[in-house]
């Protein structure tokens, strides 16, 4: 009996052959995305090792930083009361000497007279809480699908979530990705949006979004490490699709009590 061909997507050329940054939109300076924003420098630096034109990143958030965010989160008591986003990006281009933007609004509807082309981006990121955010923004980079430059084309919305001590990481594209002919693999060209595929899932999560007065009342909702754990994971994926141009894995869902990690496939 013959084998069905494995399933894989090849990633859009640009990412390799980009010819100005990449411009990724991270939206959330939380612990997923102050965790991420910090992978991105690796990226970035390792890319501009190899000649590639590297990332121009863009931070979006409109919270401050609190007690509650320190320690679990990667800010300092210097950084109480300042936007999440300002101190994060001020704090990596000084280290970095890049210039990446700091956006203390957010990636939302109601800002989009704001945003203009800064809603524009090849990648975007979302660590974000609640699941009607994820709708909204998924209708936002529809919207976005239009542009067909490639320095502002849109191409893929990578999605981190968490719970307490599990999480997942989904890759979508925002169009289909021309794939090219192959005898060895079944090429996939859409990689569905995670308001898509797990539509019914976020449409019943249940939220508390009371924020926390201290740390030791966060560590009870959300475990120390969890976010460190589950953007490493997701880096590497991201990674991939620079230095090796194919994913057979699209994300993954991982859970810190069992120490598992369960790979979700193109």
């Amino acid at each position: 009996m013959k084998q069905p061909l494995k399933r894989a997507h090849f990633v859009d050329s640009y990412l390799q052959n980009a010819t100005n940054p990449i411009i990724v939109n991270l939206i959330g300076a939380g612990g997923n995305g102050g965790q991420m924003l910090s992978a991105l420098r690796r990226i970035n630096h390792s890319l501009l090792s190899f000649g590639h034109p590297g990332l121009f990143v863009r931070l979006f958030d409109a919270d401050v930083v609190t007690e509650a965010n320190l320690g679990r989160q990667l800010f300092a008591e210097a950084d109480l009361g300042k936007n999440k986003a300002n101190a994060l990006i001020n704090r990596f281009n000084r280290f970095s000497g890049t210039d990446w933007k700091a956006i203390p609004y957010q990636f939302s509807k109601r800002n989009l007279h704001k945003l203009q082309e800064q809603k524009y981006a090849n990648i975007t990121i979302t660590c974000v809480d609640e699941a009607d955010t994820r709708f909204e923004i998924a209708d936002i980079l529809k919207d976005c699908s239009d542009a067909k430059r490639n320095v502002y084309r849109p191409i893929y919305w990578i999605d981190f979530g968490n719970a307490k001590d599990s999480g997942q990481m989904l890759v979508g594209t925002i169009d289909t990705i021309e794939q090219p002919r192959s005898k060895k693999y079944q090429t996939v060209g859409d990689l569905p949006f995670i308001t898509v595929e797990f539509k019914e899932l976020l449409k019943n999560a249940k939220k508390d979004n009371t924020p926390s007065c201290s740390l030791a009342e966060a560590l009870t909702e959300q475990d120390l490490f969890v976010n460190s754990a589950l953007v490493q994971t997701g880096s590497s994926l991201l990674w991939k699709m620079f230095s090796e141009g194919v994913l057979f894995y699209r994300g993954f869902f991982q859970n810190l009590n069992d120490l598992k990690s369960n790979p979700i496939s193109v």
